[in-house]
């Protein structure tokens, strides 16, 4: 069964750090672009962080833009989001799921869900 995993979440004070890992079970991540999105209480899911099958490129949206670095280890079959001077509002369930689409407008990106192969979350609190 084709699954992707979540973990690494937790509470953290403002300008804390977390790692968050997304490993799949069933399949190989290697030939897929990854993303990482984010859903708050009565918001709408969105997408923060994108890299390709290769690594070779990765998107963010302006929000976590200079905190946040997504990567991955083919050979773990694993994706991570660095999350650096975590602030209230990044306060959600986060989510990794396969090729994403990627939209630039003005020199800002958008990064949207395709395969809607969502796995459990995992919850980041930023609170003090």
């Amino acid at each position: 069964q084709v699954q992707l995993v979540e973990s690494g979440g937790g509470l953290v004070q403002p300008g804390g750090s977390l790692r968050l890992s997304c490993t799949a079970s069933g399949f190989t991540l290697d030939y897929y672009a990854i993303g990482w999105f984010r859903q708050a209480p009565g918001k709408e899911r969105e997408g923060v962080a994108c890299i390709t099958s290769s690594g070779d490129s990765t998107y963010y949206t302006d929000s976590v833009q200079g905190r946040f670095t997504i990567s991955r280890d083919n050979a773990k079959n694993t994706v991570y989001l660095q999350m650096n001077s975590l602030k209230p509002e990044d306060t959600a369930v986060y989510y990794c799921a396969t090729n994403p689409r990627i939209t630039a407008y003005n020199g800002s990106y958008k990064i949207h869900p395709v395969d809607n192969n969502w796995g459990q979350g995992t919850q980041v609190t930023v609170s003090s």
